[in-house]
């Protein structure tokens, strides 16, 4: 399992000894992240509430990241656990494309973590898992979220309507996307604009 470290941040994969941290988060956020996410599988396994539902998850994200079709990072900041920046939905071939979601406990939003992290998460795609392109899309009115882009001056695409299924609603999201010359030649600057040393 890869480990990235940042000047604040330890990113690694969620293992199953993490439920506990990882489950009081997303219970005690609930209101803070669920409207930003599409809704569970009825009748579907809870990893919030089930420790062999989380497990199944970890064990989940551990296939696609040696598959190479995902990238999943749990955020800890002096060991304690506050959010997750994924690299979903890995399409390789001519693509080589995936797509960027992330989330931090509600605590520590402000901090400048989420951007932080993910100048890490792209220096992971970019130069160790061979990705040319990373997406994020984000509901326009979700401000916290936009922030992370525009801090790191991530390319606008547009808006694409009725994009994902969110909370149950069909959401439009704005597009933000960098590709690897791109990232060639702004990587001192998003180290830096992330608060990171290289």
């Amino acid at each position: 399992m890869s480990e990235l470290h940042t000047a604040r941040l330890l990113l690694r994969g969620l293992q199953a000894s993490d439920f506990s941290a990882w489950s009081e988060v997303r219970s005690r956020c609930a209101d803070w992240l669920t409207k930003w996410e599409p809704a569970p599988v009825p009748g579907g396994p809870n990893a919030e509430r089930d420790p062999s539902a989380f497990a199944a998850r970890c064990n989940a994200r551990d296939r696609e990241r040696q598959l190479g079709t995902g990238f999943a990072f749990s955020l800890w900041h002096d060991g304690i656990f506050c959010g997750e920046i994924n690299v979903n939905n890995v399409v390789r071939g001519a693509f080589q494309s995936g797509h960027v979601g992330y989330w931090v406990d509600e605590r520590w939003a402000g901090q400048g973590f989420v951007p932080e992290g993910l100048v890490a998460v792209m220096s992971y795609a970019f130069d160790r898992a061979g990705l040319h392109r990373l997406q994020i899309s984000i509901i326009p009115r979700n401000k916290a979220s936009l922030r992370v882009p525009q801090k790191l001056g991530i390319r606008s695409e547009g808006t694409a309507k009725g994009y994902l299924q969110i909370a149950g609603v069909w959401e439009d999201h704005d597009r933000f996307a960098i590709t690897s010359e791109e990232w060639e030649q702004r990587r001192d600057e998003l180290w830096a604009l992330g608060n990171l040393n290289p």
